[in-house]
């Protein structure tokens, strides 16, 4: 998104300690690491990643309009005359450095999530109920790696209000980086579970690296974490010498925002809870207890920024969740039958894998439906993946499906973990399924597609989304 006068030309010479070529853009109004998403006006940072170097795009990017782009000093003879540059030593070390130039200009109220579930949803939520208040900004998509995060910085206006960073790690001390970055007033942690277990060697270790987010936290600031969550006494004394105030959310007898009740109503879900010893009643516009969960830590957020509870708890009944993490689509198939699908399709996880099977068993199919579940491999957890994909068996039984369709080498665990009436079929993988899932389906059915998104099991969602008949004019 363009922002008119996010950055002087003048001010970026300083901000990225960088020599000029080619001429000064007067101002930028973005920034951008990619040239598919790059829009005009935008300064281009020629990232160097694991597989691609930004360099390779430099010549693109100055076409497609960007106002300037960052380069590194070893590609400053190649790039001569083409258009302007800043010239800088290190192209990642001059984003974080103009992460942190933005950070330091900003008055905002800033809040940091990170999590093993729930960041993305909580992220979006926060931010979309800020932005009723006041100018607010946060990480687009998952940007919350060590480019992410500098990234995400560094689009941020000086005139923003509130500030909202996702933050993700997949090994120790990533985290501390990226905190002592976004330096937050608020930092979350939504839950721990067993992801990225081939990188730690226990739940616990996933814990202590998660605690990272409070090593960021400016002084008077508070810490929000999960109640429920089995390592909640582990957080809370990494978190308590801090911060100045630990909150907490769950269904717990202690939490700070307490779950009462959870229904859910059509496409939405009904809360009664308790924040802060004042009970309030609520629709979010994404049904699911996990996202209720969600909801609880956002309204955290909101009251430390002191906004009244109420009229931000008012504003979930518009949230819709992000792509492929519980988008629900109704499909009109040429029979004029209809199709339910839950798309889940970005990632997944055994904690998030069993929210996503309880949240099908609260979606009642149409008469004559049935509840079918794709799910593909969760990726990450190490040498126990085979076992953590089997248990889900129990969930898959609890949920009522009615069809089991899995794919991917470690979901072969969990097809012959279930009764033989319930297995639908077995794939290598997502291209191999596709005909199959689509053969299977018929009007009525609630159709759930959930899978870590390496394992590419969108393809079938965007199949299914494909059966949609043509409107009619």
């Amino acid at each position: 998104m363009t922002t008119p006068g996010l950055w002087t030309g003048l001010g970026l010479i300083g901000a990225l300690n960088a020599r000029i070529s080619g001429g000064l853009p007067r101002e930028v109004g973005g920034i951008s690491i990619d040239t598919r998403t790059l829009e005009k006006g935008d300064l281009f940072f020629a990232i160097k990643g694991d597989t691609l170097d930004g360099h390779d795009f430099v010549r693109a990017a100055l076409e497609k309009g960007a106002g300037a782009a960052v380069i590194d000093e070893a590609h400053a003879s190649q790039f001569a005359g083409v258009g302007p540059l800043f010239i800088v030593r290190n192209v990642q070390d001059s984003l974080e450095r103009l992460g942190a130039r933005a950070r330091e200009r900003t008055n905002a109220f800033i809040a940091a999530v990170t999590g093993s579930v729930g960041k993305t949803t909580t992220k979006d939520m926060t931010a979309a109920m800020l932005a009723r208040f006041g100018a607010a900004h946060c990480s687009l998509a998952s940007y919350n790696n060590h480019w992410g995060a500098p990234l995400s910085l560094a689009r941020m206006p000086a005139a923003t209000r509130f500030g909202v960073f996702e933050l993700g790690m997949n090994h120790a001390g990533e985290l501390a980086a990226l905190t002592a970055q976004v330096r937050p007033h608020v930092a979350v942690v939504t839950t721990v579970a067993p992801v990225h277990l081939e990188h730690f060697d226990s739940i616990e270790a996933i814990a202590d690296a998660k605690a990272e987010i409070f090593s960021g936290l400016i002084e008077g600031g508070v810490a929000i974490l999960n109640r429920d969550d089995a390592t909640y006494d582990r957080l809370f004394q990494a978190a308590a010498p801090r911060a100045a105030h630990v909150l907490t959310f769950g269904e717990h007898e202690s939490a700070s925002a307490r779950l009462f009740s959870y229904r859910t109503e059509g496409d939405t879900g009904v809360v009664e809870a308790g924040i802060l010893g004042r009970a309030v009643s609520y629709r979010i516009g994404a049904p699911g207890r996990h996202v209720a969960m969600d909801s609880l830590a956002a309204l955290l957020i909101a009251t430390v920024f002191d906004l009244d509870v109420e009229a931000a708890a008012a504003t979930l009944a518009d949230f819709a969740p992000p792509k492929g993490r519980g988008e629900r689509h109704r499909i009109t198939l040429a029979d004029g039958g209809e199709i339910l699908l839950l798309d889940e399709s970005y990632n997944a996880n055994p904690t998030s894998m069993r929210a996503a099977l309880r949240l099908l068993a609260d979606t009642a199919p149409a008469p004559g439906g049935r509840r079918i579940a794709v799910l593909g491999d969760m990726l990450e957890l190490g040498p126990r993946g085979g076992e953590l994909h089997a248990e889900l068996a129990e969930d898959v039984e609890k949920a009522g499906v009615d069809q089991l369709f899995t794919a991917g080498r470690l979901s072969a665990q969990l097809a012959y973990a279930v009764s033989d009436a319930r297995r639908g079929a077995h794939r290598a993988g997502a291209d191999e399924l596709v005909d199959v899932v689509l053969a299977a389906l018929r009007p009525g059915d609630v159709v759930m597609v959930k899978s870590s998104n390496g394992t590419r099991l969108s393809r079938v969602a965007a199949a299914i989304k494909s059966l949609a008949a043509p409107a009619k004019a």
